[in-house]
């Protein structure tokens, strides 16, 4: 039901008037906590059995937001969505949805995953404060592909954020989370 509320969502971006985007995100929330909290275990614990820059990043960051599912949708005009959550000590401090819009030369979906590391609490605070976070104003993100990869270790941890985009499937080309909007969900 998760991947079909985000398939929704995301061809609703894409149809783009104002009134068909309010009906769809005013649609009541399908996803439950259980559900994003097992995904996102699964998710991670993968995340990190597979990458072993993400294993040793995740070993030294203060919290992690992951979001283990995101639908991308676009016809000149896209977007993307999903749910995720940010965990702190292995324990989870409250659950985020992720959006981003696109416009050019785009067509086609795809669904993928992505889980930020915040390496300091000042990154921590920065996302729980804010009334929203946007990827590239704030805490300082990189994005971690296999050439940053290999040049990374402990010591040359320097940022804010270590971004790793996983599970990649679908008939669109590339993911940016540049420009990325990170919001609290509302307790439930």
């Amino acid at each position: 039901m998760a991947k079909f509320r985000s398939a929704l969502l995301a061809a609703c971006l894409v149809i783009g008037t104002p009134l068909v985007t309010t009906a769809c995100t005013s649609m009541p929330d399908e996803v439950s906590r259980q559900d994003i909290d097992a995904q996102s275990t699964q998710a991670l614990n993968r995340l990190i059995a597979d990458d072993s820059a993400a294993k040793a990043i995740a070993a030294k960051s203060r919290a992690v937001l992951i979001f283990p599912s995101i639908v991308k949708a676009g016809l000149g005009v896209g977007g993307a969505y999903g749910e995720g959550e940010m965990r702190k000590g292995g324990v989870v401090q409250d659950y985020y949805s992720t959006f981003t819009g696109s416009w050019g030369l785009q067509a086609g979906a795809q669904q993928y995953g992505y889980a930020v590391f915040l390496m300091n609490d000042d990154a921590v605070d920065y996302v729980s404060e804010s009334d929203g976070w946007e990827i590239g104003v704030g805490p300082t993100v990189v994005l971690v592909n296999a050439g940053i990869a290999e040049n990374l270790s402990t010591s040359t941890l320097k940022e804010d954020a270590y971004a790793f985009i996983f599970d990649q499937k679908g008939l669109m080309a590339g993911v940016s989370i540049e420009g990325t909007k990170i919001t609290k969900l509302d307790a439930k």
